[in-house]
């Protein structure tokens, strides 16, 4: 089965419709005002509906209010939610949507515990643990911690590159990649080139 591949982190229109063009399966957007990839639900929606057919928009958020979810289902056709706080599965269940757990990979991290846990989620997205940073951080984690016994689709992120992908996916064997700040050209800017030559060296590796 190919690794998908989800670029993260899409702030421009241009952005968005260079990972389609290379051939990405998602993009994400960040509804966290603390982060330098942060959209508002307008310019989210400006993004999403430019986009060609088949790609999943992934709506972010970290511990937000449910009023702030709700009003991004209102205005963006999120196809699939991604919960990188604190949330309960009862919280992240709450609106209706599929929607993928992060799990930041401190050396304690009990990934089949956070499995049992989340038992509904359609994924969970192994990051790296940054104190003060919920994603994007560009920092990669240990991925011999990994297990490799578990029955949820697994998505890889945390400081992958189009240098580095490769190795990743051959050690660690994911559902799908993400990635955000390795494709970037400034923080919250992607680089076309980039994320072709990242799509480029997952398909490489299959």
């Amino acid at each position: 089965m190919p690794t998908r591949v989800k670029i993260c982190g899409i702030t421009r229109i241009e952005d968005g419709l260079a990972a389609a063009h290379a051939g990405a399966d998602a993009i994400g957007l960040v509804f966290d005002a603390r982060s330098p990839r942060y959209v508002t639900p307008e310019q989210a929606g400006a993004i999403a509906r430019v986009l060609p057919p088949f790609i999943t928009v992934t709506g972010l958020f970290v511990d937000a209010d449910p009023a702030l979810i709700r009003e991004s289902l209102n205005r963006v056709p999120l196809d699939l939610l991604q919960f990188h706080g604190a949330e309960t599965p009862e919280q992240c269940r709450l609106y209706n949507r599929p929607y993928l757990k992060a799990i930041p990979m401190r050396p304690d991290a009990d990934v089949r515990a956070a499995e049992r846990r989340y038992a509904d989620c359609a994924g969970l997205l192994l990051d790296a643990h940054h104190p003060e940073v919920a994603g994007g951080s560009g920092e990669r984690f240990d991925w011999e911690l990994v297990p490799h016994d578990l029955s949820k689709p697994l998505i890889l992120a945390g400081g992958l590159t189009p240098e580095n992908v490769a190795e990743a996916i051959c050690t660690v064997r994911p559902y799908a990649v993400d990635v955000s700040s390795g494709v970037e050209a400034t923080k919250g800017i992607k680089d076309a080139n980039k994320i072709a030559a990242f799509i480029g060296a997952v398909r490489s590796a299959q």
